[in-house]
């Protein structure tokens, strides 16, 4: 498993408002679950941005917060169409890399985690505290 670090409010958006694209100046070969951890900074002309409005940006959502690991996605494939038009979507930026993301899951509350640029490979302790959580999420939904 690996983990990216991305700045609010986009990490919010992938969590909880269907961002399925991540915009990355670098290709990667790697496929699979991949850790959300919303970074130390914030983008802070981004919260005004429509698209972010219509992800449902709230501030005061736990999963708005920094420094934390949020969701889990699998990262399924990478544009790299460069300058050409592509049909990545609305998340997509020109001259970037697309990083697809499917089956996004929000984690019920953040884990306080440190995270860094680029992919990385997140502590086995973390990566069992995602799925501890998961696991007693899943768990009470079967009880009830």
């Amino acid at each position: 498993m690996q983990a990216m670090s991305v700045q609010q409010p986009w990490a919010f958006a992938i969590a909880r408002g269907g961002k399925s694209v991540s915009n990355q100046s670098l290709p990667t070969a790697y496929r699979g679950p991949l850790l959300i951890h919303a970074s130390m900074r914030v983008d802070l002309k981004a919260c005004d941005s429509p698209l972010i409005q219509a992800a449902g940006w709230d501030p005061r959502d736990p999963l708005a917060t920094i420094g934390a690991i949020i969701a889990v996605a699998d990262l399924t494939d990478v544009c790299s169409a460069g300058g050409r038009a592509c049909e990545c979507g609305p998340w997509s930026e020109p001259g970037l890399h697309h990083w697809h993301l499917a089956d996004v899951r929000a984690l019920p509350r953040p884990i306080v985690a440190l995270g860094r640029p680029g992919l990385w490979e997140p502590k086995a302790t973390l990566v069992a505290e995602v799925t501890a959580m998961f696991t007693a999420t899943a768990a009470l939904d079967n009880a009830t």
